[in-house]
């Protein structure tokens, strides 16, 4: 196949980058989603959040186009949108999600993770509740949180809406027990991020474009936070939004004009086909 005829791949986070503020999406930006999928390209919807939390966006958005594909728990499962199958999975082993549990609960913090289709929380409390504002996938309490699941989960997350210097605390602690084997990052102030060091949302730019056969000169990714970084240095085009922190920007090769509230990125795909 020529380079010509090669589609591109469109990589976008959806937390502050392809959604509003309001969690909705403008009919500027679908309709830029709607001629980039029409003329061939694919497009990769890439977030913290699990897979069925990404799929549940997909479909209440009406984001139904033709080759798509979702990357849930930062890259650690990436899914096959018109053939309905999992192309990848990347797990903590069951010794890495104890280690996390035991430490969040000696420091009073807020720890849950997920099956394919409940989060698994050791309590019902504020931080959970503030996080279900937006993520509509049912809970499941447990304090045995281990014993609720049935398989290595791909990611947890830490959550503390009230005081991150707690929250960095948790981190700096569980830095060194896991460091080359376990990813913390920030995809937000109060959330916390915990997978992996052989996942990551740049580790599924490279899976999914091998497995595509699109060489990575032709994808593009676009975020906001710590998260997106890897995919945004490893697409060959990484966009930062307006909003976006600034180690992000520093990161990117390009910053949208406007931000995700004002269709920053409707342009740079139009740009781009």
């Amino acid at each position: 196949m020529s380079k010509q005829n090669t589609p591109k791949i469109f990589f976008t986070d959806l937390d502050g980058t392809l959604l509003t503020t309001e969690k909705k999406i403008s009919p500027s930006t679908k309709q830029a989603l709607k001629q980039w999928t029409d003329a061939g390209h694919k497009l990769a919807l890439s977030s913290g959040r699990a897979i069925d939390s990404v799929n549940h966006v997909r479909i209440t958005l009406g984001l139904d186009f033709p080759g798509m594909y979702l990357i849930g728990c930062n890259g650690g499962e990436i899914y096959d949108c018109d053939n309905d199958r999992i192309l990848s999975r990347t797990a903590l082993t069951y010794p890495q999600t104890a280690l996390i549990f035991k430490i969040a609960k000696e420091q009073g913090i807020h720890c849950h993770t997920y099956t394919d289709t409940h989060i698994i929380s050791p309590a019902d409390n504020e931080q959970l509740l503030y996080y279900k504002r937006n993520i509509h996938t049912p809970a499941i309490i447990c304090e045995d949180v281990l014993g609720a699941l049935d398989k290595e989960p791909c990611k947890c997350i830490a959550i503390e809406i009230h005081h991150k210097e707690k929250l960095e605390h948790f981190r700096q602690t569980l830095l060194p027990l896991v460091e080359g084997e376990v990813n913390l990052l920030y995809s937000n102030d109060k959330y916390l991020e915990i997978f992996p060091a052989s996942s990551g949302k740049g580790t599924a730019v490279q899976k999914l474009c091998d497995l595509l056969d699109i060489p990575i000169s032709r994808s593009l990714a676009a975020g906001d936070e710590a998260n997106d970084i890897s995919m945004i240095q490893t697409a060959a085009l990484g966009i930062a939004m307006q909003n976006a922190a600034d180690i992000v920007k520093q990161a990117a090769d390009l910053i949208t004009e406007t931000d995700n509230d004002h269709d920053g990125l409707a342009p740079i795909l139009m740009e781009n086909m």
